[in-house]
C-alpha cells in the first residue's frame, strides 16, 4: 500500500473543495474523493446540490450571479492550482479504528489517512415526480431551498407553492412571502407539525395560505413550472392551481451512510456530531465540514467557512501530532 496521506477530504461541494484549498495552500498534499454522479430518486452530483442550482446570486464576489456548476468548477480548479488531488470513486467504508485511517473506495481501492475531513453534504428530500426533478435541473422553477432561490426576479410577483408542514417549510414560506403575491403551502394533513410560534409567523403574512389534505401528484410546464396538479388526500379529487414556482421542504438527508460501523458519532437526524464550535468529531484525527454537520444553514457559504475550519483544525491536528 502507498505511503499514508496527510489529509483526505471525502466530498466536493463549497465545504470539500474549500477544504482543500486550504489544505492545499497548508503543503498537506490533500486528496479529495469527490464521488460520483448518482440517482435517488433525484440526482446526485459531484460539486453538491449547488449542480442542481441554476443560478446563485448570495454568493459574495459575484455581482453579477453565477450559475451553481460554473462556481463548483471554479472551486474545483482553484484546489487543483494548488496541488490537490482529485479521485473520483465514493468512499463506502471507514476505518477509523485504525492508524492511520483507512478508506475503502467503491472501486476495491483502500487509501490512508493520518487525517480526514468529512464534507459529504445532505440531499434535499423531493417529492420524485418526473417533471419534479426534470424542471429542478433546467432552472425551471423548482428549487429545494427559498432562502438560496426565492430573491431570484423570475419568481417576484407570483404565486409560489411550498411543499412540506413543519418548521423548516413555515420558515421558507414566510421568507418567500417578501418576494410572492401569494405563498402557497401545500400540506397532506389538516395540521401542520410546525410548531406554533412558525404557524403564527407565517399565517399572519397577508398574502400566505394554506391548501389542506393535498399532494403534489404532476408538475406543469415545458421549460418553466405553469401549474400544479394536487390530489385530495381524503376525497381523491383532482385540482389544478397555477403557480410561478414550486419550493421543496420536506427535509434533507445527510449523506452519512458510509459511516455506519465508522465510529463516528451522529445527531438523531442522522448528521455528524461536533464536538464543540470547532470541526472535530468525537474521533481524534476526523473533522466534519458543511451541510453533512449542518442542519440549519445549508448555505454555500456558511459550508465554505466549515470547510475552512475544517482544514485548519485538521493541519493543527497534524502539526501536534508531529505528522507535518
Amino acid at each position: 500500500m502507498a505511503e499514508p496521506h496527510k489529509v483526505v477530504i471525502i466530498g466536493s461541494g463549497p465545504a470539500g473543495w474549500t477544504a482543500s484549498i486550504y489544505a492545499a495552500r497548508a503543503n498537506l498534499d490533500p486528496v479529495c474523493v469527490i464521488g460520483v454522479p448518482k440517482s435517488n430518486p433525484a440526482p446526485v452530483l459531484p460539486g453538491g446540490q449547488l449542480m442542481l442550482t441554476t443560478e446563485v446570486e448570495n454568493y459574495p464576489g459575484f455581482p453579477d450571479g453565477v450559475t451553481g456548476p460554473d462556481m463548483m468548477d471554479k472551486f474545483r480548479k482553484q484546489a487543483e492550482r494548488f496541488g490537490t488531488q482529485v479521485i473520483e470513486d465514493d468512499v463506502v467504508k471507514c476505518h477509523f479504528d485504525r492508524k492511520p485511517f483507512e478508506l475503502e473506495l467503491a472501486d476495491g481501492q483502500t487509501i490512508q489517512a493520518h487525517a480526514v475531513v468529512i464534507a459529504t453534504g445532505a440531499t434535499a428530500n423531493w417529492i420524485g415526480l418526473d417533471n419534479e426533478m426534470r424542471l429542478a435541473r433546467a432552472g425551471g422553477g423548482v428549487s429545494a431551498c427559498a432562502v438560496c432561490d426565492g430573491a431570484l426576479p423570475n419568481f417576484r410577483g407570483k404565486r409560489l407553492a411550498v411543499v412540506g408542514g413543519g418548521d423548516t417549510a413555515m420558515e421558507e414560506a414566510t421568507y418567500l412571502t417578501k418576494f410572492a403575491s401569494t405563498v402557497s403551502v401545500i400540506h397532506r394533513r389538516d395540521e401542520l407539525r410546525a410548531s406554533k410560534v412558525m404557524q403564527q409567523r407565517f399565517l399572519g403574512k397577508p398574502n400566505a395560505e394554506v391548501l389542506w389534505n393535498k399532494v403534489v401528484v404532476d408538475v406543469k410546464g415545458d421549460g418553466y413550472i405553469e401549474a400544479l396538479e394536487l390530489k385530495d388526500t381524503q376525497t381523491g379529487e383532482h385540482s389544478t392551481i397555477e403557480v410561478g414556482g414550486l419550493f421543496i421542504a420536506i427535509g434533507h438527508t445527510p449523506a452519512t451512510g458510509f459511516l455506519k460501523d465508522s465510529g463516528i458519532a451522529l445527531t438523531q437526524k442522522g448528521y455528524v456530531e461536533l464536538k464543540t464550535r470547532h470541526s472535530a468529531t468525537n474521533i481524534d484525527g476526523v473533522f466534519a465540514a458543511g451541510d453533512v454537520a449542518d442542519a440549519e444553514y445549508r448555505q454555500a457559504i456558511t459550508a465554505a467557512g466549515m470547510g475552512c475550519q475544517a482544514a485548519l483544525d485538521a493541519e493543527r491536528w497534524l502539526g501536534a501530532k508531529g505528522l507535518v
